[in-house]
């Protein structure tokens, strides 16, 4: 079995863990997987299977889609929902709708941002979560990202609904925080769902459930794509 099956990967779960089930599903020794999700995301994770995983390299600099929420007055050590909180304000004055959208102009475009500290980036050979996990903090060079669209969903309360297309290698989590400190009160991000991995959309992929029921009965293959048929969309 080749070919690239795309999973709309489930909270909790590492990108890991996803391309290990589906190892265990189909006897495959061969699985991998362009672009990893943090285990809090959720949504599109393309899986690549047998012959297919030679062609994983082809796929990984492609562009991203992303439903997020970042929660405003709460920053964390890893800069999302996951991480310890760090600095706590209960008493700004919300933004209204129209100073969030002047601000989301601000992020649209060619901007530079800095890795944080908890990702798999290396520095010096080293990956920067094992460091940050050990208290250390190193310098970490800005590099040039494409945000193509930062569109505003939505506001309730401190928590802030939005969307974004952008280039490969962006932070999502490093842009809500970006955002809380220009409003002035810390965010971090609170929810994330990837709904585009160029060319793979969200209504594509199916569920870790779906995908083990259709191994069961051996139609697995019926829900594969061939790498070849996709270069270039």
């Amino acid at each position: 079995m080749n070919g690239i099956i795309i999973v709309n990967k489930p909270a909790g779960w590492t990108s890991f863990d996803v391309c290990n089930k589906i190892r265990s599903l189909t006897g495959i020794k061969k699985v991998g997987h362009s672009g990893t999700l943090d285990p809090m995301a959720t949504g599109v994770l393309p899986v690549f299977l047998g012959a297919a995983t030679k062609s994983v390299d082809r796929f990984l600099k492609g562009d991203k889609g992303y439903a997020a929420e970042m929660t405003l007055g709460i920053t964390t050590d890893t800069l999302d929902a996951t991480g310890k909180p760090v600095t706590i304000n209960d008493k700004f004055q919300m933004a209204d709708e129209r100073q969030i959208k002047e601000l989301f102009r601000k992020y649209t475009g060619k901007i530079m941002q800095k890795p944080p500290m908890f990702s798999a980036k290396k520095v010096n050979g080293q990956r920067l979560y094992k460091l940050a996990r050990k208290g250390e903090v190193v310098e970490r060079e800005d590099r040039e990202i494409t945000i193509y669209k930062l569109e505003l969903l939505g506001v309730e309360g401190n928590r802030i609904r939005f969307e974004v297309l952008c280039s490969k290698g962006t932070y999502v989590r490093v842009l809500a925080a970006d955002i809380g400190d220009d409003l002035g009160c810390g965010a971090h991000l609170s929810a994330l769902e990837r709904i585009y991995s160029q060319p793979f959309h969200i209504s594509q992929a199916l569920t870790m459930d779906a995908i083990t029921d259709l191994a069961k009965i051996g139609k697995l293959e019926t829900v594969i794509f061939s790498p070849d048929d996709l270069i270039g969309k």
